[in-house]
């Protein structure tokens, strides 16, 4: 099964599109975003059947790429197979450019997050492809809706989603301008 989603950052300068494919054992989400700050990536993100990221490539338009693998549990590797140690713990992750990287935890933790649930995150910041562990949290209100929280940062943002997971709303951020 694919579906395609469309989302619009706030401001109106940013669009992202994303083609998010089911198949038996994966799902893989591939996205464009021509980003509000003069850059251009796209990425590609395989999960296992359970929402837990395998591997992630992203590339900036001019050249810069990076190349990631997980096992699934936090042992992160990098695309010459080393361990990427600083990463370990790291279950999710969470690419600054896309709010479709918040479906992540939503869809793997399920009914898990009725109680705040902490988190680490392998962060990537878009353009530059620095990647760090980031502390966050997420918490169900309701049946589609989500406080998340950036601990590093102090921010926090409440988060309505459709039936899959995905965000509709990600206030002052994103705004979902098309679905399936």
């Amino acid at each position: 099964m694919n579906k395609c989603y469309r989302w619009r950052s706030e401001d109106g300068a940013g669009l992202e599109h994303l083609e998010l494919q089911w198949r038996d054992d994966v799902i893989v989400a591939e996205g464009v975003v021509v980003g509000d700050e003069a850059f251009g990536c796209g990425y590609r993100i395989c999960c296992d059947a359970g929402w837990r990221v395998r591997s992630v490539e992203v590339q900036v338009a001019g050249g810069a790429s990076l190349v990631m693998t997980t096992d699934g549990d936090g042992a992160w590797r990098d695309s010459d197979g080393r361990k990427l140690r600083h990463l370990d713990g790291c279950i999710d992750l969470d690419i600054s450019a896309t709010p479709f990287t918040n479906t992540l935890p939503i869809r793997r933790l399920g009914d898990g997050l009725q109680e705040r649930t902490e988190l680490l995150m392998a962060w990537i910041k878009v353009p530059t492809l620095e990647v760090r562990r980031a502390p966050q949290a997420y918490t169900r209100l309701a049946p589609r809706r989500y406080r998340f929280e950036a601990l590093d940062i102090g921010f926090e943002a409440t988060l309505a989603v459709d039936e899959d997971g995905l965000v509709i709303d990600y206030p002052a951020l994103f705004r979902r301008v098309r679905a399936p």
